[in-house]
C-alpha cells in the first residue's frame, strides 16, 4: 500500500513544476562539493522556513540509492518505533519506493514493528523525500517513525539501523527541528547546547542533555538513534552546515523555531 502525501501544498508546493523549481533554488546553496556521509540531520518545517537549511545540508552530501529516514512522532499515533512496511511514498515529483531488503533488515529489531498509523499524518519524514529524490532520482527508503524511546531503546534501534545501513549501503537521515517557540537568543543558546553533544557524536549525551535541560528539540529521538548508528558505522566527525530560525524569515524574534543541518561522516 502506498503512502499518500499529507502536507503537499502546505509545507511545500504540491504542483510538480513549482516544487522542482523551489528545490533547485534551495539546493543551489554555495559551499563545498558533495561528499560521502554516514548520516545527516535535517529540519522538517515548511520549506519557506527551514528549506534553506535542509537544502544546504542535502547539497553537501552524496545521496546513495538507499536511505533510512528517521522522524519523530508528532501525532502520538501508532507504535513507538513504527516501520512503513511496503509500497511507496507518493510525492509531487513521483513515488519514492520502500526498499524491501532495507525494511526487512530494520524489522529484525524487536522494538520495531510494522505500523502505518504513525506515518499517515506525520509531516517530518515526508518533507525530506523531495530533497532526497531530487538529489537521487532513483532513491528508495526505509521509513521509521520514532516515539518517546529511552536512551537504551535508542541504542538498540541504532544498532539495527547501523546493521541495515552497513549491509545495504544506506544513508541515515534524522529529521528534526530544534527549539520551539522561544525568544531567538534563548532558542539559539538551547540549540547550541544540544548541537554541542550532536557534533561530539555523543548519542547518550544528546538524549540526556535535551531531557535534563528541557530543550524542545522535537527530533531528539531520531537524532540520538542516528548518532548511535553512525558511531557503530565508524563515524569520526560531525559538521554543522547551517543554523537558522523562523525569525530569520518572518522577522519575529520573540518566538522562534530553530533549524539545524549537520553531516556525520
Amino acid at each position: 500500500m502506498d503512502r499518500e502525501p499529507a502536507v503537499a501544498g502546505h509545507f511545500y508546493p504540491a504542483e510538480p513544476t513549482r516544487l522542482a523549481r523551489e528545490l533547485e533554488r534551495l539546493l543551489a546553496a554555495p559551499g563545498a562539493p558533495p561528499r560521502a556521509a554516514l548520516a545527516v540531520l535535517a529540519p522538517h518545517a515548511g520549506y519557506v522556513y527551514s528549506g534553506s537549511v535542509a537544502g544546504a545540508t542535502y547539497a553537501r552530501v552524496e545521496v546513495p540509492r538507499l536511505a533510512i529516514v528517521l522522524c519523530p512522532n508528532h501525532t502520538g499515533l501508532g507504535a513507538p518505533a513504527a516501520l512503513w512496511p511496503d509500497g511507496a511514498w507518493k510525492t509531487p515529483l513521483g513515488p519514492v519506493p520502500v526498499d524491501a531488503g532495507l525494511t526487512e533488515a530494520l524489522r529484525a529489531c524487536p522494538i520495531v514493528e510494522d505500523d502505518r498509523a504513525a506515518h499517515r499524518r506525520e509531516h517530518a519524514l515526508e518533507v525530506q523525500l523531495p530533497f532526497l529524490r531530487t538529489r537521487r532520482p532513483d532513491v528508495a527508503i526505509a521509513a521509521l517513525c520514532l516515539g518517546p524511546l529511552d536512551a537504551d531503546a535508542c541504542a538498540e534501534v541504532g544498532r539495527a539501523v547501523a546493521d541495515a545501513a552497513r549491509r545495504h549501503g544506506a544513508l541515515v537521515v534524522a529529521s528534526s527541528d530544534m527549539s520551539h517557540y522561544e525568544p531567538a537568543q534563548v532558542a539559539r543558546a538551547h540549540d547550541e547546547r544540544a548541537l554541542e553533544r550532536f557534533l561530539a557524536l555523543d548519542a547518550r549525551g544528546l538524549w540526556q542533555r535535551v531531557r535534563e535541560e528541557d530543550i524542545s528539540m522535537c527530533g531528539v529521538i531520531p537524532a540520538t538513534v542516528a548518532l548511535f548508528a553512525a558511531r557503530d558505522l565508524g563515524a569520526t566527525r560531525a559538521e554543522l552546515v547551517r543554523y537558522a530560525s523562523s525569525g530569520d524569515v518572518n522577522g519575529d524574534l520573540t518566538s522562534v523555531v530553530g533549524y539545524a543541518g549537520a553531516i556525520v561522516a
